[in-house]
């Protein structure tokens, strides 16, 4: 119900990769258009925006197991196609997926914070941004153990040791199951 009651807000891109792929905040703040392939469908987790004293930086993604590459679904590929033409993306060289126009990055922080906002304008039920990365995997853990990994996982230890298919087996999966939980 969120996505579809915010379809016109102007990160809707994001909210549907933090949906679809269980990304945490800091690595979509600092998802970059040079980790996105969107010919091949798949992006990679590199970099993350971290809020620490009210200083943002950039850095690594916050575990080892974090730094992955994800298969993109056909839709989710062409929600990201309509956002690099919006004003809240920047597409120059190490231009972030997601800013300020003007190419500003997103402070992870102000991410909930419009989230937030969001979700209390809707009349929906509270849940947090965070709740995003649970419910994608609650979502897809009935669809089997290789569903599960079609979003490359979620970048967690533990389920890092679970067998890996390729990127390109994955692919072919349909996540419209997953979002017809989530919009």
């Amino acid at each position: 119900m969120f996505l579809r009651r915010h379809g016109d807000d102007a990160l809707y891109a994001l909210w549907w990769l933090g949906a679809v792929t269980g990304l945490r905040r800091g690595e979509l703040a600092g998802l970059r258009w040079t980790d996105v392939d969107l010919e091949s469908s798949e992006l990679t987790v590199a970099n993350q925006r971290v809020s620490v004293g009210g200083e943002v930086t950039d850095g690594d993604p916050k575990t080892e197991a974090a730094a992955r590459t994800i298969a993109l679904d056909e839709l989710t590929v062409a929600v990201l196609r309509v956002h690099a033409q919006a004003g809240w993306s920047s597409t120059g060289a190490g231009g972030y997926v997601f800013c300020w126009p003007g190419g500003r990055p997103l402070r992870p922080d102000w991410v909930t914070h419009r989230f937030a906002e969001l979700v209390a304008s809707s009349g929906l039920p509270p849940i947090r941004l965070h709740d995003l990365r649970h419910d994608s995997a609650t979502i897809a853990w009935p669809l089997g153990s290789i569903f599960r990994w079609c979003s490359g996982g979620w970048g967690t230890p533990a389920m890092r040791s679970l067998p890996t298919p390729t990127v390109r087996s994955c692919r072919s999966r349909n996540v419209k199951v997953r979002m017809r939980r989530c919009g």
